[in-house]
């Protein structure tokens, strides 16, 4: 097993899930109260990185996206990201644009002017794709992020502002005249090509490269696409030294693979939204009769975390870093409490078992090994 103990020529880092609550103090919600449980350990490591989940700005002129009214919030509501200390973030997700470009440039620049590097979104495909690099102790750390969850119109081009996009292609495969239909995903090869040139050429500017993807089936435990496996893959084999998923706002699956760690969703973080309403679809009958009664039961106690009875379970992302790689990967069990606080879980409460025993089954058919060395959770292949 790895060791636990950092040497001088070593960083600590923490990769947390989605970042963008939406109550504050008008509604009786102090913006530092979200963090206080956990910002104990965010300050105790060397580097820091999330998802940046809402728009910033008050430029909020219009309607946004029918359903996603709550995407842009006022800027002080960023003061979520300096109380927390993120170093780093990705703003390439399904909320970046549900007040249109102005928002979005307004937010990467609000972030940067806190002194935060973004990654994910920008003035234009160029801009989008530039990493966010943050150096400690001599080590250069580079992120990338991307989102296959997008508005329409949202996404960058050489001249339009917007999103780094993973677009996906979906088709259908027989299976004879009794079986139902396979479903499969794969990634758009353009995309996927733009990608991997990215980790390539910031593989020659960093020691640490780690892309970040907005992806995946949302609310519904366990599930992974085919195209996320892909893409994750692709990405070690590029040269990537770990991928952190987000978007599903429930924990999923962590696999080693070629020894390197890739979390396909790292859940909520400081997380609210309100209870309604939803996308239309989300009415439907497959939808209500099939994943939404059986798998995504909305918990009373969580109003305001409207993601399925499984949002309020969540992790940090932790790992080692050396000038030579990732020395040492593992996760912290986390769980929201009833005032959207994430506090981090401590070996001999029950919930930290259950919440290995989660991850352990939403792990499952991937190659990973879970060992508890105090309050972690060593990630081993």
């Amino acid at each position: 097993m790895a060791t636990s103990i950092k040497t001088a020529s070593e960083i600590s880092f923490l990769g947390t899930g989605d970042c963008g609550p939406t109550h504050g103090p008008k509604d009786g919600f102090p913006i530092e109260r979200y963090s206080e449980l956990v910002r104990p350990t965010l300050a105790a490591v060397d580097l820091r990185f999330s998802n940046c989940e809402r728009q910033y700005s008050a430029r909020k002129s219009g309607s946004g996206v029918k359903g996603h009214e709550h995407g842009c919030q006022p800027p002080e509501m960023a003061q979520i990201f300096t109380d927390c200390g993120f170093d780093a973030v990705t703003i390439a997700n399904n909320h970046m644009y549900d007040y249109g470009p102005e928002p979005l440039l307004d937010t990467r620049a609000l972030l940067l002017g806190k002194g935060i590097q973004v990654t994910g979104a920008g003035k234009n495909l160029e801009e989008a794709r530039r990493p966010a690099i943050v150096e400690r102790n001599g080590i250069k750390v580079g992120f990338l992020g991307y989102s296959s969850v997008l508005p329409p119109g949202s996404e960058a081009g050489p001249d339009k502002v917007g999103i780094a996009t993973l677009r996906v292609k979906t088709y259908y495969e027989p299976r004879g005249d009794y079986a139902p239909l396979r479903v499969r995903t794969e990634p758009d090869a353009q995309d996927m090509k733009m990608i991997l040139d990215d980790i390539a050429s910031l593989r020659k500017q960093v020691d640490l490269v780690i892309p970040a993807f907005h992806w995946g089936v949302v609310w519904v435990p366990r599930v992974i696409s085919d195209y996320q496996v892909t893409v994750a893959r692709a990405c070690i084999d590029a040269g990537a030294d770990m991928v952190l998923g987000h978007h599903a706002h429930v924990p999923k699956a962590i696999e080693v693979y070629k020894g390197k760690a890739i979390f396909y969703s790292l859940s909520n973080f400081c997380m609210t939204k309100p209870s309604g309403p939803h996308a239309a679809a989300w009415g439907e009958a497959p939808w209500v009769h099939g994943t939404l009664r059986n798998y995504t039961e909305q918990d009373p106690e969580y109003p305001l975390l409207p993601y399925g009875k499984d949002s309020k379970r969540t992790l940090l992302a932790k790992a080692i870093f050396s000038k030579d790689g990732v020395k040492r990967v593992s996760f912290l069990p986390m769980m929201i409490d009833k005032q959207y606080r994430p506090e981090v879980l401590h070996k001999g409460d029950a919930r930290f078992d259950d919440m290995v025993r989660y991850l352990d089954w939403a792990s499952d058919g991937f190659d990973h090994k879970f060992t508890v060395d105090g309050d972690e959770v060593i990630v081993e292949g």
